[in-house]
């Protein structure tokens, strides 16, 4: 199968062309869809392409909005739904708690709600208190919802194109970080599962288990920490709901000690569900206890000065990892850290240096 060197923005477009040209049913719907940014660039063209018909704005009424995608979804349609903040599905939560999530379960599976909703976190520009919240563990906590959050540009179209053929409502949810992140990305159609992990980088002494952009955070810990001759193993999870703990069990099973990395806050988080199931299921396995990394339990500031404390980076994980292995976090290791990860970039905006295969 013939790959390219493509942008995670462009893989999603790219998906989307191929599962609408596959099936007349997909319809794509969202603020901002058909205009010139085309949501990151990630419709660009579909509607050049697909017709009007098939690729649509949509009124500031999210929840009478999402009512008639799962109106549609109902009736046989197989709609994309995009908000470009995942703040903006908090005003459509009665429609996806009370009705996409249980209608399959109500109507005793003769329904079904074939619905994608991608909703777009992350952080940087100002983007402040109701911008930049990563509410994956708020969605996770609801039965009947699959939530997704692939981390690089295969995954990204591989996992939209088999949550468009899923019927059940997926959350579809993407760092806005990653957008710009290239990686090598099949041409053909392809579907990669949405209830698996995936191990981005081999290693013995530590397991990190990332979710979407700490996963990237992770590698950079890995690469720097190889040369202090601490071995990490890197997970990116990809799945919230269902976690796979098998995946991350066999993982620890290894290595003894487990770090988790999240995007969201931490208490309540993805990361402390992952950490109770895995303490539950393999708790002699753990040499130690393990560690959560996550976003602080206050909202996220605007101000660039205050917002470059408040985000882990792959410093905080390496320094955690070392922790959790029980090897010096100061003196001269933690002085050649600082070095090897210092960013190049302004610190509000996205890394410049990932490139895949990951």
């Amino acid at each position: 199968m013939r790959e390219l060197q493509i942008s995670y923005a462009q893989a999603l477009r790219e998906g989307l062309d191929q599962a609408m040209s596959q099936d007349p049913r997909v319809i794509v719907i969202g603020e901002g869809v058909p205009d010139p940014k085309a949501i990151f660039g990630t419709t660009a063209g579909l509607r050049e392409r697909h017709g009007a018909d098939r690729v649509f704005d949509m009124p500031l009424s999210e929840n009478g909005a999402t009512g008639f995608c799962i109106g549609a979804a109902l009736s046989g349609m197989r709609p994309v739904m995009v908000h470009q903040r995942i703040d903006f599905a908090l005003l459509a939560m009665d429609q996806l708690v009370n009705n996409a999530a249980k209608w399959h379960y109500m109507f005793n599976g003769k329904a079904s709600v074939p619905l994608v909703v991608r909703v777009i976190v992350g952080r940087g520009w100002g983007q402040g208190p109701q911008h930049s919240q990563s509410l994956q563990g708020l969605f996770a906590q609801i039965p009947g919802l699959r939530v997704v959050m692939p981390t690089t540009a295969h995954d990204a179209k591989g996992m939209l194109m088999a949550a468009i053929a899923d019927n059940n409502p997926v959350i579809f949810i993407e760092h806005r970080w990653l957008h710009g992140v290239t990686d090598e990305v099949p041409e053909a159609a392809y579907q990669v599962p949405l209830d698996q992990a995936k191990v981005l980088h081999a290693g013995v002494d530590v397991t990190v288990a990332a979710f979407s952009f700490m996963a990237l955070e992770a590698l950079l810990a890995a690469r720097a920490l190889a040369l202090e001759g601490l071995s990490l193993e890197v997970v990116d999870m990809r799945s919230v709901r269902p976690l796979d703990v098998p995946a991350v069990l066999q993982s620890v099973r290894k290595t003894g000690r487990l770090l988790v990395a999240d995007t969201g806050s931490q208490t309540g988080g993805a990361g402390a569900e992952l950490i109770s199931q895995v303490v539950a299921q393999g708790f002699d396995a753990l040499r130690a206890a393990p560690v959560r990394v996550a976003s602080p339990d206050h909202p996220a500031p605007s101000s660039p000065f205050m917002a470059e404390t408040y985000y882990p980076t792959a410093l905080t994980l390496a320094h955690a990892a070392l922790a959790l292995a029980g090897r010096p976090t100061d003196g001269p290791t933690l002085e050649r850290l600082q070095v090897a990860l210092a960013r190049k970039d302004p610190h509000d905006t996205p890394h410049r240096n990932f490139s895949g295969p990951f």
